[in-house]
């Protein structure tokens, strides 16, 4: 049996990059899936692969059923898990993007842009889930901080902000869920090779990647992590902040 046997989680953010290797790792173990992203197409491509590797899977994707800053979208992908796939155990709240500026020229747009979707999407998402969570006196949760939120870099204000934010948020309601069995945590992934992290200009990528003692880290490197936190071996685990940086960070 797979260490998730039996479970049925909604990972946010899913139709690529570390979103999609969750998921794939949480199949792999066991797991019913909902996938959800904002991009339909990548979304149906990610449930079609998995569902061909054996997995049942659910998909709310696009705009606005799949968006996360959407409250009412969040409960409809929280009511299809429970439907599509027979219950709720786990969320990853992996969605997430940036858009930087310098602060000189970053406008309200793109600021409140990133915050919506990086913090707002995890407040939902976990707001949607916790009277649940509660009753069944069960869950686990576990939301995608960044390197960036111990420690911004240039043109990243907005992005490093909501960062942030998510660590202070994850220690909040792990306090809040604690009594009920629900384990609550973080993660700040360092330089992972994602669509993301490409942006990076290539005059920049390889004194970027040079800097990481374990080098470039990979999506699985993540999702092995977030599947450890799933499982029942962390039972006993919240509130916590967990690093994936290959020794970036120390």
């Amino acid at each position: 049996m797979g260490r998730l046997e039996g479970k049925v989680a909604i990972v946010t953010g899913s139709g690529r990059g570390i979103g999609k290797s969750i998921a794939r790792l949480f199949i792999e173990e066991g797991a019913a899936v909902l996938i959800n992203d904002l991009d339909e197409e990548a979304a149906q491509l990610t449930a079609r692969e998995l569902q061909a590797a054996g997995g049942k899977v659910s998909v709310v994707a696009g705009n606005p059923d799949g968006d996360v800053t959407n409250e009412s979208s969040c409960l409809r992908i929280v009511e299809a898990a429970r439907e599509d796939l027979g219950g709720l155990h786990i969320l990853v709240n992996n969605a997430g993007t940036t858009l930087d500026r310098v602060i000189h020229k970053m406008d309200d747009r793109a600021w409140r842009f990133i915050l919506d979707v990086n913090l707002k999407g995890t407040f939902l998402m976990t707001k949607a889930v916790y009277d649940y969570f509660k009753r069944q006196r069960y869950g686990k949760i576990v939301n995608m901080s960044s390197m960036a939120g111990l420690g911004s870099n240039i043109g990243q204000a907005n992005y490093a902000t909501s960062k942030s934010a998510v660590i202070s948020f994850t220690k909040s309601v792990a306090i809040d869920l604690a009594p009920y069995n629900v384990c609550v945590n973080v993660l700040a992934p360092g330089i992972i090779d994602t669509r993301l992290t490409r942006a990076i200009p290539s005059e920049k990528w390889e004194s970027v990647t040079q800097a990481i003692p374990m080098g470039l880290g990979r999506p699985e490197h993540v999702a092995r992590v977030v599947l450890g936190l799933c499982s029942e071996d962390f039972d006993y685990v919240t509130g916590q902040l967990i690093v994936v940086s290959g020794g970036l960070i120390i």
